[in-house]
Parts: C-alpha cells; sequence; structure tokens
C-alpha cells in the first residue's frame, strides 16, 4: 500500500512539475508567510516545494469532495485574465455559482442587495423572453438591453445562490483580495490556488502552486473538479442508499400488516 502510494504521490509531483507549478514570483515579492512552502530559489525566482502542494492538495480536494457531498455549495472566483476562461467553464460544467469578472462589493457581505440586483436582472429578463418590451421605443429598449448585458456581466454566475456560498475557491487570493476579506468576515472558508506572493494566513485550505500560468491553473482547476463530482456522486449513492431502504422498511411494514 505504501509503495502505491508512493508512486501515486511521484506521479502527482510530475504532473504538477509538467505544468509549471513550481516556479514561484522574484524573492522580492514573497510574502514572508510563504516560507514554508518552499523548496528555495534559483536565479532570484522561488520554487516552491511540490511535495508540500501535494499535502495541501489533497487536505483541499477531500474538503471540496465532503461538502459537496453533504450538499453544500462552493463558490468559484476567478478575475484575473489567465484564469478567466477555465473558471467559467468548469463552474458552469459543474452547476455552481463563480465569479470571473470584477468581484462586485457587499456580494457576502450585503447579500440582500446584490439578490436584488438579481431580481431586476431576472425580472428585465423575463420580460424580453414574454415580448412585454415590445411596448418600448427603440431607444428605451436599447437602454434596457445595456442595463442587461452590464447585469449579466456581474451577476450572471451568482443567479443561483440564494444564500451564502459553504466555501469560496479562489485563484490567486493577493488579486482576489476584496473576495477574501468578505469571507474573512462572514467566516466563510477559503480554499486558494496562490503564488509565493500571496499571505497564506489568511486561507483555509491554501494550495500553494503558480498562479500566474494558465497551464498551472487549468491543472489545479481541473483537480478541484475531479474532487466536486466526486462529492456530486457520493451524495447520488447515498440518496440512492436512503430511498431504497425506505422502500424496503414500507414493504416489510406492509408485509407484517397483511400477516
Amino acid at each position: 500500500m505504501e509503495v502505491t502510494d508512493s508512486k501515486q504521490n511521484l506521479s502527482l509531483i510530475e504532473s504538477m512539475f509538467q505544468a509549471g507549478a513550481h516556479f514561484g514570483y522574484s524573492r522580492t515579492r514573497r510574502h514572508p508567510s510563504y516560507e514554508q512552502f518552499l523548496f528555495g530559489s534559483k536565479d532570484h525566482v522561488d520554487i516552491i516545494n511540490l511535495e508540500k502542494t501535494g499535502s495541501q492538495l489533497a487536505a483541499a480536494l477531500l474538503f471540496v469532495k465532503e461538502s459537496v457531498q453533504a450538499g453544500k455549495v462552493i463558490l468559484f472566483v476567478g478575475t484575473k485574465p489567465e484564469a478567466r476562461k477555465v473558471v467559467e467553464e468548469t463552474a458552469i460544467s459543474l452547476g455552481a455559482p463563480y465569479v470571473v469578472h470584477r468581484w462586485i462589493g457587499g456580494t457576502l457581505t450585503n447579500l440582500s442587495e446584490m439578490r436584488r440586483r438579481i431580481s431586476r436582472f431576472e425580472e428585465l429578463e423575463g420580460k424580453k423572453e414574454r415580448g412585454e418590451l415590445d411596448v418600448y421605443t427603440k431607444k428605451e429598449r436599447l437602454l434596457l438591453d445595456r442595463e442587461m448585458d452590464g447585469l449579466a456581466k456581474k451577476f450572471g454566475g451568482v443567479i443561483s445562490l440564494k444564500q451564502l456560498p459553504y466555501a469560496l475557491f479562489v485563484v490567486d487570493p493577493r488579486h482576489e483580495y476584496t473576495a477574501v476579506n468578505e469571507a474573512k468576515k462572514k467566516n466563510i472558508p477559503i480554499i486558494a490556488l496562490a503564488g509565493t506572493d500571496c499571505d497564506m494566513k489568511d486561507i483555509t485550505y491554501p494550495i500553494p502552486a503558480n498562479d500566474g500560468s494558465l497551464t498551472s491553473i487549468r491543472f489545479f482547476v481541473a483537480k478541484l473538479a475531479e474532487a466536486y463530482k466526486e462529492g456530486v456522486a457520493a451524495q447520488k449513492k447515498e440518496k440512492t442508499e436512503a430511498d431504497t431502504a425506505s422502500k424496503d422498511g414500507k414493504g416489510d411494514s406492509a408485509a407484517k400488516q397483511s400477516q
């Protein structure tokens, strides 16, 4: 068993290495809290210890799987250009809420206001689908379309977010400092792919790795998606088993009554 685990760890480290996950930023950008995750430096560039990354990744993936299995909601956040597309595509494929454009202040700390603005978007979208906007002039419809486009860009990914998420996954917590600060105020756990310039003390489940490379970002987001799907599958299995047990129990009860 230990040999198998060792081979799996080596395979994971090799995959992370190929994805360029070990590259940090220059030593001058290093955050003091990151030193525990470093292997060393080369040509003034920090090199991340991928063995430690593997351990941190395992803890983060287990948390994701167990959270989703319990029916919890995880909000995906990746507004930096390198992360935007992969985070959006992944969140959509999982049916999870996401923010990939500018984080709107108050998304977590003033959820009621955010929901009010989302309701405005849903109202306009519904009227457009029913043809109720046809009564407006061409200029008025143009203005309404622009409003809808703006609201869709800001809130399109969080329409399904009816209450505070159970956890946040962010790419580059330094870049997403507003989201991180709001999550901290609401005691929401944070999972983060974090480069060497990030403050690791703020992160509940830090994944120390290259957060500036598309290849690295794609690798870790894919790992997160796998854990998410495993959680969904486990939740469905539990429900199926519970339904089966309930039916069997009813069947046994009916048999006893007939006797």
